[in-house]
This record gives structure tokens, C-alpha cells and sequence, in this order.
């Protein structure tokens, strides 16, 4: 039977009833238009790997002698670069039969080049919670690029709870089209047949921006994070510039890399959509760490705006691996909302990417304008050329 999403208003519901819980109350402003963002809870335990339970052990079972460190996170504590920890999260689930759900990073999250999966009891999947669950929720924290610092409270993923069969086949994908266009190219929308279509819709990558740097790449050996201080970092202590040379850049193997999609993406509120976080077929890269698109996302009812670009976060492996403009590089699935959501992604909700172009996290400063704090225009990142004089 056809299902869907459960929207924010069905999100509360949730929670009054006990399916989702917590020991102290969960903050309304937590619900978006089609998940719930979800708390680190007090303590967190430093691991020597990251590991997965199974039917027949629980997660105090496997963790044993993996455990190098347990800490208290509840006036913050620093989480090392590259090393898995586990934190218990404060929300738990008491799932009814017919309901399941599954978790992302957040996209501040993903940006940060933070790799996060949610765990639960009894289950050999990350981030996939089966159908009538009861029980706790765990973190596991992996900061590629930056040393960082949580505290108890933080939201780092979220969780959208799902009924039944809500996957939009690519055959329902054309339609959807023809009814809201789901992607635009210089303002207009994409026409039908010029769509990349194979088990959800393809996004290519803009390496074609003039003059201006093409994405950004994370520094090594960057300061301290603190993921609380909205805001309030410069940008050029963290980032380097990329530049494209003849529409085309090198990813060097195992650096982070953001890059903005060359279309423009609109997600009208009867729909939620995920991007797929690694596909084969597109070369040895991964992207798209945090995955979820909410309902409004470059979506406006008046038509004044044609879709907003997708970010998209990078990491080539093993070898180094050339991008070049246009390159199809990740995937965007859909699914059905269970009803459009009384609340759609967008400024009025505080959305903080609505009709972003390339944007860093929003820990970093913002010029007036509404453009990420410059870069240093000192030199180039490696595999981008340098820019252009003049």
C-alpha cells in the first residue's frame, strides 16, 4: 500500500503519543517539515573502531573492550579528528507496526565534513530503524577534517519517520515534472527529455563559474570548531579556494571538497527527496553526505524563484580523480509526504540554505550581502588553478 513521509504536524503527534520520547521535552523548533532533529545525549565514549550490533547482542555487548575513553559532554569536550566515537542520543523510539525510520546528518552536519550514523539495538543497519522498534538511539561521530567540540544538547541527524511504501518509481518521475519541475537550468525548467533518469534523477556538477572559485576544500591542521558558535569563524582559517582550469578540477585522494550542482533543484511540499550518498557509477568519489531534502526546499508557490542548488560534498578515494563541468556526480530520489506539512522549508522556518548558492556551513561568518565570508584569493587549492589576473 502507497505511504509516505510523516509531515511535521504528524511529527508532534509522534511525540504526544510516545513514539518518539525523551526525559526532558523535546524543543518544537527540533520538528522540520519532514524529520526530527535529534539531541546528543550526556556522555559519549571515545571507540577503537565502529562497529555494528547484530540480532543476538546488544550495543553494551559489542562495545566491551572497544571503549578507550567514556567522557561527559555536558560543558562540551573535544571529539579528535578521524577517530569514531559513540554518543548516546537523549530521544528514543517506540515505533507502532507499520512504521519505520531512518536518519542523516543534518546539512551543517555534512558540510563540516563530519560522518555521522545512527545505531540502534539488535540491528545490523545504520541509519535504517525496522518497523515497530522500541528502544534507545546512538551517535556514531566521525569529524574527517576538523577537530571539534559538542555539548550535550547538540543536533547533529535527524530522523524521518516513514509509513508503508513511499518511493517514487522513475516512472512516476516524469509526471512529477510535468506538475512542479524538480530541476531548473538557468531559471527555466529542465525540459523532460533532457532529464538523466535511473532510479532517481541525476545532478551534474558547475565547474563553469568565471572567474569565481568553484568550491572550497578543507584545510589540514585547521583551529578548533566549536559546533555550538554560530557564525562567528572566518572562513579562510578552515577553507581553501578551488578554481576550475578549462572547466575541469582534480580531486585529490581522501581531501573534502565542496561543490554546488549545476542545476537548480525544487522539492514542492507534497515531496521529500534524499540524496543517495555513494554511487558506483559516477567514479571513485562519494557524495553527499547528508542526504535529506525537505518539502519547500527551492520551492515557491508564487513562482518568483526557479529552485535552489544543491551543495555537494565530495571526497574522491584512492586515486586522484578529474570532475569536469556538467559531470553527472550523484542522485536525487523521491519520496511521497504522507500530506504536505503545515510548515515548508524556507526563511520563514529559519531554513539556513533556502536558495543558497555555494554556501559553507553556518558556523562561518556572512558578509552582509548574504555571501559566505571571502576567501583569501592567496594561491589555489590543489587540483584547481590558480585565479586568473585581472
Amino acid at each position: 500500500m502507497p505511504g509516505g513521509i510523516l509531515p511535521a504536524q504528524h511529527l508532534r503527534r509522534a511525540i504526544d503519543d510516545g513514539s518518539v520520547a525523551a526525559a526532558s521535552p523535546i524543543p518544537d523548533s527540533n520538528v522540520q517539515p519532514a524529520s526530527l532533529d535529534l539531541r546528543l545525549g550526556a556522555r559519549a565514549y571515545a571507540l577503537r573502531c565502529s562497529f555494528l550490533p547484530d540480532r543476538d547482542s546488544t550495543i553494551e555487548d559489542k562495545l566491551g573492550d572497544l571503549v578507550l575513553n567514556e567522557f561527559d559532554i555536558r560543558n562540551g569536550a573535544v571529539l579528535e579528528r578521524n577517530r569514531p566515537y559513540l554518543i548516546p542520543l537523549q530521544e528514543r523510539l517506540d515505533l507502532p507496526v507499520g512504521l519505520r525510520a531512518r536518519a542523516n546528518p543534518k546539512s551543517s552536519t555534512g558540510r563540516l565534513d563530519i560522518f555521522t550514523r545512527a545505531i540502534s539495538e539488535r540491528n545490523f543497519r545504520f541509519d535504517a530503524v525496522p518497523t515497530g522498534y522500541a528502544g534507545p538511539l546512538f551517535l556514531e561521530v566521525v569529524s574527517r577534517s576538523f577537530a571539534v567540540r559538542v555539548h550535550e544538547g547538540l543536533t547533529l541527524n535527524q530522523i524521518r519517520l516513514i509509513e508503508g511504501d513511499a518511493r517514487c518509481s522513475d516512472a512516476d518521475i516524469l509526471p512529477m515534472h510535468d506538475r512542479a519541475p524538480l530541476l531548473h537550468a538557468d531559471n527555466v525548467p529542465i525540459d523532460a527529455e533532457d532529464l538523466a533518469i535511473a532510479d532517481g534523477l541525476f545532478l551534474s556538477v558547475d565547474l563553469d563559474r568565471g572567474q569565481e572559485h568553484v568550491g572550497y576544500r578543507a584545510k589540514p591542521n585547521a583551529p578548533l570548531l566549536d559546533l555550538a558558535r554560530i557564525g562567528e569563524y572566518e572562513a579562510d582559517a578552515f577553507w581553501d579556494p578551488v578554481y576550475a582550469a578549462a572547466g575541469r578540477i582534480i580531486l585529490q585522494p581522501e581531501d573534502f571538497y565542496l561543490l554546488i550542482s549545476q542545476e537548480g533543484v525544487q522539492i514542492p511540499p507534497w515531496l521529500g527527496a534524499e540524496m543517495t550518498a555513494y554511487d558506483p557509477t559516477a567514479g571513485e568519489l562519494r557524495t553527499h553526505y547528508a542526504g535529506f531534502f525537505d518539502p519547500g526546499f527551492g520551492f515557491d508557490r508564487e513562482g518568483r524563484r526557479q529552485g535552489a542548488r544543491a551543495v555537494l560534498e565530495v571526497r574522491a578515494r584512492d586515486v586522484p580523480f578529474m570532475v569536469e563541468h556538467g559531470q553527472r556526480i550523484c542522485k536525487l530520489g523521491f519520496e511521497r509526504m504522507l500530506e504536505e506539512p503545515d510548515v515548508v522549508y524556507g526563511e520563514g522556518i529559519g531554513s539556513s540554505y533556502q536558495y543558497q548558492e555555494l554556501t559553507l556551513s553556518k558556523h562561518f561568518r556572512m558578509h552582509a550581502e548574504g555571501a559566505t565570508a571571502q576567501l583569501s584569493l592567496a594561491g589555489a587549492a590543489a587540483g584547481g588553478a590558480t585565479k586568473p589576473a585581472g
